[in-house]
């Protein structure tokens, strides 16, 4: 750029269009900014969030481990017993480990309630076999959810809550039925 241009340049500048001051523009066009600005800025805190944790291993939350409250007794529907007897059996169990508490560290605790193999027991009515059998779809229900697990006491043992080894009768009892047992 030569010397002329550049002073003819610099001599006459464009004219430049004065922007009207914050509190002449409309509401509506100060909303409009307003909201342009927090949403740029909330989808940075979002990314910014994923980044810092993303380093952060979880877990998803089964809702079923979090709400315990048994519905009222009036409430719980009567229950089709299955037809097969190792089902029978496990669903016996389950509702017997519902109705009357569950526990963790022994058969039954002071207050009667029992643990899972208690209540398997209690319901077999002295039918060794059908215990046997009842135990070991347990523990199968139990290792496709859990990986390897020794024993069905040990589950039981290392729960605080009756959540998780309750569910774990009812679809123990639920594969007894889909094998015909």
């Amino acid at each position: 750029m030569s010397h002329a241009t550049l002073s003819l340049a610099t001599a006459h500048p464009a004219p430049a269009t004065p922007a009207a001051p914050a509190e002449q523009r409309a509401l509506e066009e100060r909303l409009t900014l307003v909201h342009a600005a927090m949403t740029k800025r909330l989808d940075e805190a979002a990314v910014a969030y994923e980044v810092n944790t993303a380093h952060i291993p979880t877990e998803p939350v089964d809702l079923s481990d979090i709400v315990t409250v048994p519905p009222p007794p009036t409430l719980q529907p009567p229950y089709e017993p299955y037809p097969t007897p190792v089902a029978a059996l496990l669903q016996r169990a389950h509702h017997r480990l519902f109705i009357g508490g569950w526990c963790s560290g022994a058969l039954v605790d002071q207050d009667g309630a029992r643990c899972i193999l208690g209540a398997i027991r209690a319901e077999a009515h002295g039918d060794k076999s059908l215990e046997a059998s009842a135990a070991s779809v347990l523990l199968d229900a139990i290792r496709r959810n859990f990986g390897d697990v020794d024993s069905v006491p040990s589950f039981n043992d290392a729960y605080g809550s009756a959540g998780v080894p309750l569910r774990m009768v009812d679809q123990a009892a639920s594969l007894a039925d889909a094998r015909g047992l």
